[in-house]
């Protein structure tokens, strides 16, 4: 079972930056996607935000596209996400998630993600007008 902690979330104005950071107990070759979802509020299903898979593939959501940016440190079993230009809707609980995904990442885009076997506890973001 592999174990993922999420850090780097908080509160900003609106335009603000924030960096999320997960990091993988163990390497995570076996499952080639990783990525992360959010939830606003609780309760709603989760949405597919961003993901990278094996060959560096990357996938994005429509609604972050030129503001998120997914990247990948094997060697240190680690994915982030930095988040720029954050709006009040971008305010949300974000998941870092893992997963085996053949081409899924290429094939679905981000609606595979939300499906990974692997999530971790989340981390608040909250961006403010």
């Amino acid at each position: 079972q592999i174990h993922l902690m999420e850090s780097g979330g908080g509160s900003v104005q609106a335009g603000g930056s924030l960096n999320l950071s997960c990091v993988a107990s163990e390497s995570t070759n076996t499952d080639p996607c990783m990525g992360w979802v959010r939830q606003a509020p609780p309760g709603n299903e989760r949405e597919g935000v961003a993901g990278v898979d094996s060959d560096g593939n990357t996938r994005y959501a429509d609604s972050v596209k030129d503001r998120f940016t997914i990247f990948q440190d094997k060697a240190k079993n680690t994915v982030y996400l930095q988040m720029n230009s954050l709006k009040p809707e971008d305010t949300a609980m974000y998941y870092c998630v893992a997963g085996a995904c053949l081409n899924g990442l290429q094939v679905l885009g981000v609606d595979v993600l939300p499906r990974l076997g692997h999530s971790g506890q989340g981390t608040q973001v909250t961006v403010s007008s």
